[in-house]
């Protein structure tokens, strides 16, 4: 039997298909706002982001052009592409930063229950060029390329390559608890 979890996390969920809707900026600046309220080690806020909407057609390109080409044939419906970058030292002493994925990871997850709560939708990727990324936009050697995201409003299924259609499923599947609380016995986490 399942917990009962909130709505905006319920709802969640991580499309390939999105619509060339326009995202309204105050939607965007909400984003951005709701990122900033995560919690962080220190309250660094380690979390930097290059994005683009369509309306920036060179910075689109240039963010598009980091995706590998199986992101790439879907991204490129979506109005807004986020490249995610944390800071690898504390500002206040310039030592390690070991917590600043983590304190990024809260961040993207406050800015997913946002975009949820206005009816838009992220997907995450790995499949990027950081080194491309780096390169592009000029990135200082103290911050971590992390992630790209996807943004937009849902689209239709069928405006997807047909190879990958499939993949557009509202089915999630998620390990039991049992499987993710530790009790002490590694074995039983596998």
């Amino acid at each position: 039997m399942s917990a009962k979890i909130h709505e905006l996390i319920d709802k969640r969920w991580s499309p390939r298909a999105f619509s060339d809707q326009e995202i309204e900026a105050e939607k965007i600046e909400k984003l951005f706002e709701a990122a900033s309220f995560a919690a962080s080690c220190f309250n660094e806020q380690p979390w930097r982001f290059i994005y683009a909407t369509k309306d920036y057609p060179e910075r689109y390109d240039q963010l598009l052009s980091c995706l590998v080409e199986f992101n790439q044939m879907w991204v490129k419906t979506a109005p807004m592409i986020i490249l995610t970058l944390a800071s690898t030292k504390f500002a206040q002493n310039q030592k390690e930063n070991h917590h600043a994925r983590h304190d990024l990871g809260l961040a993207i997850g406050n800015m997913s229950a946002q975009a949820t709560g206005m009816g838009l939708y992220m997907h995450q990727m790995a499949g990027f060029s950081a080194e491309k990324a780096r390169e592009i936009f000029e990135i200082p050697d103290e911050f971590d390329i992390v992630t790209m995201i996807a943004v937009g409003y849902l689209g239709d299924p069928m405006q997807l390559p047909e190879n990958i259609r499939g993949l557009e499923s509202h089915k999630r599947n998620r390990r039991s608890l049992d499987k993710v609380l530790f009790d002490g016995d590694w074995d039983d986490m596998k």
